[in-house]
């Protein structure tokens, strides 16, 4: 993610702010790419913390308008857990434009989300036919964290769901070109495969011995779909690292020049290599404040091929290239 200017004084700003240092009311702008000062807000902006601009007064952002089902505000936290669900999303759709995805020039279906709130039962998060279910009361830190340890997963964000949940529909649009199944089955095996048998089979036994020769993740080797899901968030997640990495001013002998722009890298392999690079970097940091790896994952050669072939997916398949 970018650090962008400050449109009405000096200093910088972050994706997320509402306000300049100053107090100065801003708002971000998808389509340019930038913060400005001037309304029109969108709607969510009093509601849930939304900073990003709306088309007209009194209307939702272009994220915001992608929601079609809100959670219910009598349920428990289940505003605060909007608002952090809602970021995320933001967050995971700009990722997603800088490949033209769900912007205007984009010809393709929008993804319409369903944020629903748990009371007394769990909400099941997917994707069906363009739409992504999301339970927003995956935002509680607690609730997520107790859910990573009864998953034995090692990384569970908010982001990392709407990676996930959204490369589903990303496949969906791509399924309906002629020339994109065939490769994907080549590459990742036929989803035809029964999927409720697979997933059941995956939480009775786990996964294959061998699966970190051929998956990034245990819950990849589950079934083709989820590995394609499993490998759009891992792209996006080192995409998104290395261009952080680069937009703070951090320097690396592994970047090809101080003003790259890794969504603008057609080379997949030259990513994917500079992207671990850096990220192999960024854990040790983090381990010298004893916090877990920022990126704790190994990358197989078969994982880096699926990166590869996901890549140069999505960098085309948004305008049909």
């Amino acid at each position: 993610m970018r650090v962008f200017t400050n449109p009405v004084g000096s200093g910088s700003l972050w994706f997320d702010n509402l306000t300049t240092a100053e107090g100065t009311p801003v708002a971000y702008d998808p389509q340019a790419r930038a913060f400005v000062p001037m309304p029109p807000f969108c709607i969510n902006r009093e509601v849930i913390g939304c900073n990003w601009i709306a088309p007209e007064q009194g209307a939702f952002c272009r994220s915001c308008a992608m929601t079609a089902l809100a959670p219910d505000p009598a349920i428990d936290g289940a505003m605060a857990n909007w608002a952090e669900t809602e970021a995320a999303k933001r967050w995971a759709l700009d990722n997603l434009g800088r490949w033209h995805w769900f912007r205007p020039e984009d010809p393709g279906t929008r993804p319409v989300f369903h944020m629903l709130a748990e009371d007394t039962a769990p909400v099941p998060m997917g994707h069906a036919q363009g739409v992504v279910t999301i339970s927003v009361t995956e935002a509680d830190p607690v609730v997520r964290a107790t859910r990573s340890q009864a998953l034995q997963e090692r990384y569970r964000t908010m982001i990392g769901h709407m990676r996930h949940e959204i490369a589903h529909m990303l496949w969906w649009r791509l399924s309906l070109r002629d020339d994109f199944l065939d490769a994907f089955r080549d590459m990742f095996g036929d989803e035809r495969a029964d999927y409720p048998a697979a997933l059941q089979r995956h939480y009775e036994n786990g996964p294959p011995p061998d699966w970190s020769l051929r998956f990034l993740t245990t819950y990849a080797s589950a079934h083709p779909h989820e590995d394609w899901a499993e490998t759009v968030a891992h792209l996006l997640h080192l995409t998104d690292i290395t261009d952080s990495f680069v937009a703070a001013g951090l320097s690396s002998p592994d970047l090809p020049d101080r003003g790259w722009d890794p969504y603008a890298e057609p080379d997949s392999e030259r990513l994917i290599h500079i992207a671990a690079s850096l990220a192999i970097g960024v854990n040790h940091i983090n381990r010298s404040m004893g916090l877990a790896d920022l990126y704790p994952f190994a990358l197989s050669e078969a994982a880096r091929r699926k990166l590869t072939f996901v890549h140069d997916w999505l960098r085309r398949g948004a305008q049909g290239l």
